[in-house]
């Protein structure tokens, strides 16, 4: 708070208050000096006279000059932290009260404004985060100020001020982006791909309107056109795969329709043979397109990682209680080894219980009559996959099923995973199959981010293993 003293006051060291009054006092001193130069007045009146003046001068120029020094401070003060509140001024010249009411009013407007723009920018960048689709803003240089939530999940946290043909290799997506930098075209619309997984890309670029904020030039949107065409080629390979497998299973059937209505119409005994064939037939179609749609639901949801909680230890007394029956029917026994304290995991508990039961189900239809099949959960904490060469690291859960069946020969373990892959001695004995288990199996644990690992010996028969990471993560 400012109250104006006529002697407490100080002038700033560097103000020029003396050569002003100097400045002001020089016309009068000129025409003191011209008045005594013809003998108008005497030396002594005009020096007099000439410092009344200048203690006149002093008068009226001090006081507007220490308010504006102090209006100087107040503005550069108020530019330093923007905060008027305790810097009220009490100012005796009109003039420089109503500067300050004008700078007052002036802080007060750009202060809303500001408010209102930073309100907007978070508005804008809220729904901009909220969109599905990439979408980054360039500069005339290609230099990328801004980039969406999505556009930083599927390029990179920090694209932020990269140029964009650093972030991006195709030549005709760069081709495209330059020439709407340079004015040579409005908006290009192209496809592309992008990055060591080649995905596919459908661009948008257009010239923002001169009207728009900032340095931003143009705008480029993003549609990722990869789990599109994936979903086309599961589609596709779904049609490929049912129809293959079909075939077989429908033509016996119509063979013997035809034979019953023929040369079988009246041989029940014949008849109880071939409807005893068909409905296998009929249970294997059945089987095969339940795999089929299983699978093929999985691997639509590939990408998408798991939230739900997944209990092992119940999951594998359901499991067993489930195949019990089948056990039984084959003389062959469940033995369930469990570790103290198996917490749960993150997981897709439907997903889970398909894979245990599946391999379950294989150990005890291929495993030898009279033996053991056994479920055992254990903690790792790391594991080194087939064919890498670097352990992964972390929390996971083991699960591995063993059965005593006959040693599974190395390029035969290769391929078990393999959509339809059969064993030929499986298929030699008539153990019914879809050829899909395995194969599903391997999906699910990929969007798990877990492993699958397989060994046989003679010895100890066939053990999957299967790890499963505490929590999945990205990746």
């Amino acid at each position: 708070m400012f109250n104006k003293k006529w002697f407490a006051p100080k002038l700033e060291k560097d103000d020029k208050f003396v050569g002003k009054v100097l400045i002001m006092s020089f016309p009068t001193a000129l025409l003191f000096l011209v008045l005594v130069a013809f003998r108008l007045t005497t030396p002594t009146i005009a020096i007099i006279s000439l410092g009344a003046v200048i203690l006149f001068n002093i008068a009226m120029i001090f006081p507007l000059t220490f308010e504006l020094q102090q209006i100087k401070k107040y503005i550069r003060s108020m530019a330093d932290d923007g905060n008027m509140e305790d810097k009220i001024l009490n100012l005796s010249e009109k003039d420089a009260q109503e500067i300050v009411q004008a700078v007052n009013a002036m802080h007060h407007f750009w202060a809303h404004k500001t408010d209102m723009l930073e309100a907007q920018t978070i508005s804008d960048t809220t729904v901009l985060d909220s969109l599905p689709d990439p979408i980054i803003m360039l500069d005339r240089s290609g230099n990328i100020l801004g980039a969406n939530l999505s556009a930083r999940s599927a390029f990179g946290k920090s694209i932020t001020d990269k140029n964009i043909d650093t972030l991006f290799s195709a030549n005709n997506f760069i081709n495209a982006v330059s020439r709407v930098l340079k004015r040579e075209s409005a908006s290009e619309n192209l496809i592309f791909y992008s990055g060591k997984q080649e995905q596919k890309y459908y661009a948008h670029i257009k010239q923002l309107p001169w009207l728009s904020k900032g340095k931003a030039f143009a705008v480029i949107s993003f549609y990722d056109l990869t789990k599109s065409l994936k979903i086309e080629k599961m589609q596709s390979d779904f049609v490929a795969n049912a129809s293959h497998e079909l075939r077989t299973p429908l033509s016996i059937i119509a063979g013997f329709i035809e034979t019953l209505q023929t040369s079988a119409k009246n041989d029940p005994e014949a008849q109880a043979k071939f409807l005893k064939i068909m409905r296998e037939q009929t249970d294997y179609m059945s089987a095969l397109i339940e795999n089929l749609l299983s699978l093929s639901k999985i691997e639509l949801n590939q990408d998408q990682l798991p939230e739900g909680k997944a209990d092992l230890v119940e999951i594998v007394d359901e499991v067993a209680e489930a195949l019990s029956l089948k056990a039984e029917a084959r003389n062959i026994r469940i033995k369930i080894e469990i570790e103290d304290d198996i917490p749960e995991i993150t997981a897709d508990q439907a997903q889970i219980k398909q894979i245990i039961q599946n391999l379950t189900d294989n150990a005890l239809k291929y495993g030898l009559s009279e033996g053991d099949v056994t479920i055992s959960l254990h903690s790792a904490n790391s594991l080194a996959p087939q064919k890498r060469s670097k352990k992964i690291k972390g929390d996971f859960i083991a699960i591995s099923i063993n059965n005593k069946g006959p040693k599974i020969s190395p390029e035969n373990l290769a391929r078990l995973t393999e959509r339809f892959f059969r064993l030929q001695e499986h298929k030699d004995l008539n153990i019914k199959g879809t050829g899909l288990g395995l194969a599903i199996v391997k999906h699910i644990v990929m969007r798990h981010r877990g492993d699958l690992t397989v060994s046989s010996t003679a010895m100890n028969g066939t053990t999957f293993t299967v790890y499963l990471p505490l929590a999945p993560n990205q990746g």
